[in-house]
């Protein structure tokens, strides 16, 4: 039996991979799983798992999950913290990693699991876009296994040809398509976008998926933030990686060879899909979703994404093209702005015109080392910060 341990376990790539593995018992154990603040949810998991672990991020969430185990016959030991998060990743016990920290917060514990050589199920889209080169080096020094859980990238990976790693070209490989639904939005008229709210921001017409990853898909950051993954994943140029809206969520990437084949990668719009591949790779096992049935299919539409409706996706491209910690001052003033969306501090507009100013004012470094990283990633979050305050002041003065 493999070892599973789940980083962002009550998340909804957490319990999709919870799902699949109680699927398939004999195959898999769960080692450790971790959360931020979802006391009760992470109760209910460590009940019907057992994990030898369960790491919350706050002192206070800690002692509560403690508290309320102590009670049950449950022998999982509570721990708490950022360091302890990087301990149960790296854990001797655990083959397998499941990276489904949101944000930055995932980067650390992350490159522990891919230090110790595990393998690594990159669901944290944000360790390679704020430290490509950083992780990706460390992957191929210490012999990690990185396999991608984005159903974009997860549908590339398996429309590969299995030497891609020596190049695209040597591949014979043209161009990666990543295909994207464009969210909510995508028809609404551009001047009511102003007025979205965050529970609309958050329905997502095609996946159920977390509220802040669900903003992203409706500004399309969430496409750019994986375009910048791509690059990195596949070692790819940014002219070889295109963004394809594709309403129906069908398929789910794509890949143009230079012989004029495309190999597309298609299936019912459910995270499970790509988590049970990745999990089982290279063999396959049952996912439990429901088979994609093309009879019932009514049209499969493919378009090219409008940039004034998403300034977001341009960004993270020029962003990409700067290179260095430019895409972690991007990914971090997103984080801030989207934050602030979601407590009803700014309208849905302002997230790109708030990451816009950041990005025009901050400068950015090589990214030779975490420490630099990690350093303009703290400046950046506390320059939007800065930045949303004074405009709320401002806004209030106004009003009064």
């Amino acid at each position: 039996m493999k070892g599973v341990t789940i980083l962002g376990s009550t998340g909804s790539i957490g319990v999709n991979t919870l799902d699949v593995i109680a699927r398939h018992p004999d195959l898999y154990k769960v080692d450790a799983l971790t959360a931020n603040t979802q006391v009760e949810r992470l109760y209910d998991q460590c009940l019907r798992f057992n994990p030898r672990y369960a790491v919350m991020l706050a002192e206070q969430s800690a002692e509560q999950l403690r508290e309320k185990l102590n009670k049950t016959e449950c022998t999982t030991t509570v721990l708490q913290g950022e360091a302890s998060l990087a301990e149960v990743a790296a854990h001797a016990d655990t083959d397998t990693v499941m990276a489904a920290i949101v944000g930055a917060a995932g980067l650390l514990p992350t490159l522990a699991a891919v230090k110790q050589g595990k393998k690594v199920l990159l669901a944290n889209k944000e360790a390679l876009v704020m430290s490509g080169h950083i992780f990706m080096q460390a992957v191929q020094d210490y012999g990690a296994e990185l396999l991608p859980i984005d159903s974009e990238h997860n549908a590339v990976f398996q429309c590969m040809p299995s030497r891609y790693a020596q190049g695209l070209e040597k591949s014979g490989i043209k161009k990666i398509l990543l295909t994207a639904s464009g969210g909510p939005f995508r028809g609404t008229p551009l001047d009511l976008l102003e007025g979205m709210t965050p529970a609309q921001a958050c329905a997502h017409p095609n996946w159920d998926m977390g509220r802040k990853i669900s903003v992203d898909s409706a500004t399309m950051m969430n496409k750019g933030l994986e375009v910048i993954e791509a690059c990195w994943l596949f070692a790819a140029a940014l002219e070889q990686v295109q963004v394809v809206m594709h309403p129906q969520s069908i398929v789910h990437s794509m890949v143009e060879y230079v012989d004029g084949s495309i190999l597309a990668q298609l299936g019912q719009p459910d995270m499970r899909t790509p988590i049970a591949h990745a999990l089982a790779w290279p063999e396959r096992i049952h996912s439990g979703v429901a088979s994609l049935n093309l009879f019932e299919l009514d049209k499969l539409e493919f378009k090219q994404p409008d940039l004034q409706r998403f300034p977001c996706l341009k960004m993270a491209y020029d962003a990409m093209r700067a290179g260095g910690t430019q895409t972690t001052i991007l990914n971090a003033a997103n984080e801030i702005a989207v934050a602030a969306f979601l407590d009803n501090k700014i309208k849905f507009t302002d997230i790109a015109l708030v990451i816009e100013k950041v990005l025009s004012e901050l400068s950015y470094r090589d990214a030779t080392s975490l420490e630099i990283i990690l350093e303009d990633d703290k400046h950046a979050r506390l320059f939007t910060q800065e930045l949303l305050a004074a405009s709320m002041s401002a806004h209030n003065k106004a009003g009064s």
